[in-house]
């Protein structure tokens, strides 16, 4: 049976899914994509409240650079994604310091000068990187045909590949402290406020290798999506049904149905249920096992790969533009003083542009802020009490707009809208269980979670399954379960 007679089932229209939806229905596979809420993306939503339309949750489209995850996937699908190149990616602010970051480095260097050994080794390294990820990535290797795949790769990249191996066992702070440039806290405030936004912890914890790609991001460019980033979801639902598919709605799975390591269907809250030759989950595996029965929930969760441990506390703000505009940049990273990053400590400000009238009314911006936090305390809050629960949303709303008055004066005299969501309220609208976002923390090349679930037809895709998060991340971790799906397709036939 070739992928043209496979009926493939996509649980969550999330970019992950989506994208593996649509690779494998442009091949010709029936797919029926089973969302929850009434509109597609998952945290990376646009959603409508009060004139407004707010970026739910991602708010940078990354990717679309040439030989980029997502510009071949626009291309291999013949979508022409409405963005536009930003001449800033974002704007870190701290304290005093200001700097923009650009494709250049110019402006880092200027300001960090001793930094410049780091940084070409950090674009020699991601440039290896990009090149490895191109068309797929198939890591953690499966079978043998994956590591010769990579080999392949990895040989065409040599000397390149050997230099990549020496820092496959390192911490970004053992890459700093190689550089001296350690002892510069200023600068590793710098580098740990990029990295918890990219892989999810900083420089002590965080992978030296996924470090490298992560902090290209500013160089590879930053885009605005016409619309809201949500577009890319809807555009990628609208070329599964121009393939033969169908995207529904209010469609929450509540059962996977299996015999043995088969799947055999899902069911839903409305009483439907949908038979299924493969299905793709785009949740998190918490998520997955609370869908499956006892013994299989416990296979999922004993996978390789570390959990999750970031949720976040988002504003949504409706400003006069005046209070934002003079920035110059649609995004700006603004971290406190000193003391830990995340918790209200560090923000990330993202504005609609004053030209997109169908993002705000006129005069008036969608601005979305968002920090890290943990989840543990906001469940415990609402257990607690409701009030409980209503003061800590207060008690962060006023520790965020602090941060941004710091740097924004009068920020509070231009909002004419505010809401905020929570941990709960990632759980309640995206099903993603306790409100983990974000993806997982990215520590190690070699303890990553793959898209296998134990089941011989079941993939996980999204930011749970290596790469990670981001829109490169989510549509190159697709790429590796749909090559998965097409290797167990032809194991059947």
């Amino acid at each position: 049976m070739g992928i043209s007679e496979t009926n493939i089932v996509v649980i969550g229209a999330g970019i992950g899914g989506l994208a593996a939806g649509a690779l494998l229905a442009s091949e010709g596979a029936s797919v029926t994509v089973l969302e929850a809420q009434l509109h597609a993306g998952g945290c990376a939503a646009t959603f409508s409240r009060k004139g407004y339309r707010f970026e739910a949750g991602a708010t940078v489209g990354c990717g679309f650079h040439a030989g980029g995850p997502m510009q071949e996937l626009g291309r291999e699908l013949g979508i022409v994604w409405p963005v536009e190149a930003l001449p800033v990616a974002w704007q870190y602010r701290h304290d005093a310091l200001c700097l923009d970051l650009v494709r250049s480095k110019a402006d880092l260097l200027k300001r960090f000068p001793h930094s410049r050994d780091f940084w070409n080794e950090q674009e020699e390294l991601s440039r290896l990187l990009w090149k490895l990820a191109s068309g797929g990535l198939s890591w953690p290797p499966a079978s043998l045909g994956d590591l010769g795949k990579l080999l392949r790769k990895g040989v065409s990249g040599l000397p390149g590949t050997a230099r990549l191996l020496r820092f496959a066992t390192k911490t970004a702070y053992d890459w700093l402290a190689a550089h001296r440039l350690d002892a510069d806290q200023e600068f590793v405030r710098f580098i740990d406020a990029q990295l918890l936004i990219s892989v999810q912890t900083t420089s002590r914890h965080a992978s030296a290798v996924n470090a490298a790609i992560a902090l290209d991001l500013p160089s590879s460019g930053a885009w605005r999506v016409h619309g809201g980033i949500g577009s890319i979801a809807e555009l990628l639902a609208a070329n599964i049904e121009r393939n033969g598919g169908a995207v529904l709605y209010r469609k929450q799975v509540v059962r996977i149905d299996s015999i043995r390591r088969q799947i055999i269907g899902v069911e839903t809250a409305d009483g439907n249920a949908y038979a299924a030759d493969m299905v793709l989950a785009d949740l998190t595996p918490a998520s997955l096992s609370l869908l499956v029965d006892s013994f299989d929930a416990a296979t999922i969760l004993r996978s390789k790969g570390p959990l999750p441990e970031w949720s976040a506390f988002m504003l949504y703000l409706g400003m006069d533009a005046g209070a934002v505009s003079s920035t110059g940049a649609g995004h700006l990273q603004i971290t406190g003083s000193s003391g830990n990053l995340g918790e209200g400590n560090s923000i990330f400000v993202s504005c609609s542009s004053p030209h997109e009238t169908d993002r705000a009314p006129e005069g008036l911006l969608a601005v979305t802020v968002s920090t890290h936090t943990r989840p543990q305390p906001w469940f415990a809050a609402l257990e607690q009490s409701g009030d409980e629960y209503t003061q800590r949303k207060k008690a962060y709303a006023e520790r965020v707009l602090d941060l941004m008055a710091t740097q924004l004066p009068g920020v509070r005299e231009a909002i004419r809208f505010i809401e905020s969501a929570t941990p709960v309220t990632w759980q309640r609208f995206t099903g993603r269980h306790r409100g983990f976002v974000g993806g997982y923390p990215q520590t190690s090349l070699f303890d990553v979670r793959d898209p296998s679930t134990g089941f011989d037809n079941m993939f996980l895709v999204g930011d749970s399954v290596f790469p990670g998060q981001s829109l490169p991340g989510v549509v190159t971790g697709a790429r590796r379960a749909v090559e998965l799906v097409r290797r167990v397709k032809r194991g059947n036939a």
